[in-house]
């Protein structure tokens, strides 16, 4: 392999080179430079900063150009071969993470630096990135015994290992099942885009017909549009017990086994690090104090929505019966039902919102805004290594040119994809007098597969995904610190994170915005004025059930991390919905068993961070709002003031710094409908956020 084709955290990864042949000896040389690092560290001892820090920054900057290519192609273009070889790679490299953290010798060196006389002068990104590992190191076993410490490592590597296994029984699980449709009429209620979805589907297997997936495009189009209540039932069933013990595929992926053994091995981490529950060593990283604040915050918002919420499954049930037909109104039937009521009562159709908002339109639209905003334009590159011909490469440049940043976008569905919608570091802000390097990251979407019989036309739900994804991206893409541990995303307080995601969705609600993301896919005709007023007018339909859903999936984790309950996660789930829940889904529902977000992500006993962050995100946009949204000088500030910052100092100071006051929880609940007028409103059960 040549010098050009080694992954380095100032180039850009060459893909073609990173095959399962080549990934374990990359990551081998890798970890065998960085414990070369420790050992010169260890037992020269250097006192000065640079000496100390940066060797281990550039070696770690390093590692991390390699993983992060990895993991992605084994998120977005997995193989078996593949994925063998990303696993056996995740195990040494938690090995190697485990030994670096567990290093007393070099701990105890980190320690000397932070006491230093000199310390206090360094810049404040460099201080915090010490104090950071530091407090990772502790977090790690670094003072445990010998036999504690020894144990802590191996549940981090069985841990890592197991969340590896979940992911994957859960992408194995969603390709396993399909359905060939024969007769169209099956598929009345369906646009004819979806429908060439479908057939396109088949066709790439060598089938005629239309073949249902439980890829999310697929899944959306049949349980919010079609009109055959069998096929709703059927595709519900299959996606709602992937990886499990029951459904058309039980116990070909079921993950019971893994959930299991993933609770014992957190407890056991977390007992070893002297906390009581994986909550306490969860929320030793973020904003939050303890579980009773959250669980207060959480069942607060429940009260508040519950009245709403059981309004509309009254009115949904009622039109159900009355419109539909449907007298028994059953989960498979929730979105469709929800969708005829929403076009029935706003005049608003989704199919018709879809024929506006072609994917090329909308992202020229996003262009626009980006440079509105933030002043920087994306120019796409074509001499850039990608994965698949989905993949796109931009160059990220500010007004006067300079490349500040790059983006890859891969934004539609397809077989040996993980579903949903993540933003992920590929290159981070890198400047340490040796090597320069700006930011990368990666942008993925699951939106309707490229056609050439149809075009991939977004909801407005993919629009503000997009957007939200934005947000993750801009953190990164923005950031100032030359520290990558606590650059952008990374070290960035976890259930703050949401905050630039759900600030950038709310811009899709803008007439301007949305009707400049807009252009009829047939005739290039911008999004009517009526047809967003009715979208205006149905955006709060259904809040009070999106909310109590919300607070069910945050409830639900943190008991389960709790284990007050016990640790069968369908015995938890079911008494959260007795306490929250207004729709209740089958007993054969197994929801748990494909969260990935808690058992294959980085959202364990910290899912209520979607809802924390709302907080601060309903607020943040007020700011937009007041200057008239669309602002320079506020896209600038927000820039300035928490993007560009990282984790170099706390989120709360960050939002403090660009809002000029701590959050105010009444803003939340305006968006979604459940304020009362502001002099009648009672503090929110635990809402001193920052």
């Amino acid at each position: 392999m040549s010098s050009e084709a080694l992954p380095l955290p100032t180039r850009l990864p060459v893909f073609e080179a990173l095959t399962p042949a080549t990934i374990g000896p990359l990551l081998d040389a890798a970890i065998a430079e960085q414990e070369a690092v420790v050992d010169a560290l260890t037992r020269d001892r250097p006192t000065a900063f640079g000496e100390v820090w940066m060797p281990l920054e550039r070696a770690a900057a390093s590692i991390e150009a390699l993983w992060s290519a990895v993991y992605h192609l084994h998120a977005v273009v997995d193989t078996p071969a593949l994925r063998e070889a990303h696993a056996a790679g995740q195990e040494r490299l938690v090995e190697a993470d485990m030994r670096i953290k567990q290093n007393r010798e070099l701990f105890d060196l980190l320690v000397d630096l932070s006491r230093s006389a000199d310390f206090a002068d360094l810049p404040t990104a460099d201080r915090v990135a010490v104090e950071h590992a530091l407090r990772d190191f502790r977090l790690a076993g670094v003072s445990l015994e010998p036999e504690a410490k020894s144990r802590y490592a191996e549940v981090s590597v069985e841990l890592s290992r197991l969340s590896t296994e979940f992911g994957s029984a859960v992408l194995d699980a969603t390709d396993a099942w399909s359905e060939l449709v024969a007769d169209e009429g099956l598929l009345a209620g369906l646009s004819p885009s979806d429908r060439a979805m479908l057939r396109d589907a088949a066709e790439t297997q060598g089938k005629s017909g239309w073949l249902v997936t439980l890829q999310q495009p697929s899944v959306a189009a049949i349980l919010t549009f079609a009109e055959d209540r069998r096929l709703r039932a059927r595709v519900y069933e299959a996606f709602g017990t992937r990886a499990s013990d029951q459904g058309p595929t039980a116990g070909r992926f079921d993950n019971s086994s893994r959930i299991a053994r993933i609770l014992e091995l957190r407890h056991q981490a977390a007992r070893l690090l002297g906390f009581d529950d994986p909550v306490g060593l969860s929320l030793a990283t973020k904003m939050a104090d303890d579980a009773g604040q959250i669980l207060a915050f959480l069942r607060d918002l429940a009260s508040r929505a519950r009245p709403a919420a059981e309004r509309e499954m009254d009115e949904l049930c009622g039109f159900a019966a009355r419109e539909l037909g449907i007298r028994d109104l059953q989960p498979w039937d929730v979105g469709f039902a929800s969708e005829r009521l929403r076009r029935s009562r706003y005049a608003v159709d989704e199919q018709a919102i879809r024929a506006f908002f072609p994917l090329e339109r909308v992202l020229d639209g996003w262009q626009t805004l980006l440079r509105r905003l933030f002043g920087i334009r994306l120019a796409e590159r074509r001499d850039v290594s990608l994965w698949h011909e989905d993949a796109r490469y931009f160059d990220v440049a500010d007004e006067d040119g300079t490349v500040v940043a790059g983006l890859y976008l891969d934004l539609h569905a397809r077989a040996g994809k993980r579903g949903g919608a993540w933003m992920a570091p590929a290159r981070p802000r890198l400047d340490d007098g040796d090597a320069v390097g700006v930011p990368v990251a990666y942008m993925v979407c699951n939106f309707a597969p490229l056609s050439d019989a149809a075009p991939s036309l977004l909801s407005h739900r993919d629009v503000l995904t997009l957007l939200h994804e934005t947000g993750h991206c801009l953190h990164h893409l923005f950031t100032r610190v030359d520290r990558p541990s606590i650059a952008g995303t990374t070290g960035f307080e976890w259930d703050a994170v949401e905050l630039p995601s759900q600030i950038m969705e709310d811009f899709a609600w803008d007439r301007e915005v949305l009707t400049g993301m807009s252009g009829h896919h047939a005739t290039g005709e911008a999004l009517p004025r009526d047809l967003f007023d009715g979208m205006e007018r149905a955006r709060g339909f259904q809040s009070g059930m999106f909310i109590l859903r919300q607070v069910e999936f945050g409830i639900f984790d943190l008991l389960l991390h709790l284990g007050t309950m016990g640790n069968d996660p369908v015995v938890v789930v079911e008494a959260v919905r007795d306490e929250v829940a207004v729709i209740r889904p089958p007993r054969w529902h197994r929801f748990p068993h494909s969260f990935s977000h808690i058992f294959a992500g980085g959202y364990a006993a910290g899912y209520y961070s979607y809802l924390w962050a709302e907080v601060l995100a309903a607020d943040g946009f007020q700011k937009f709002s007041e200057a008239g949204l669309v602002d320079r000088s506020v896209g600038d500030a927000f820039r300035a003031e928490v993007l560009a910052r990282g984790a170099s100092r706390p989120a709360s100071e960050s939002f403090r710094a660009f809002r000029g006051r701590d959050a105010d929880v009444h803003a939340l609940l305006t968006k979604h409908g459940l304020a009362a007028p502001a002099c009648d409103e009672e503090p929110i059960g635990s809402t001193d956020i920052i």
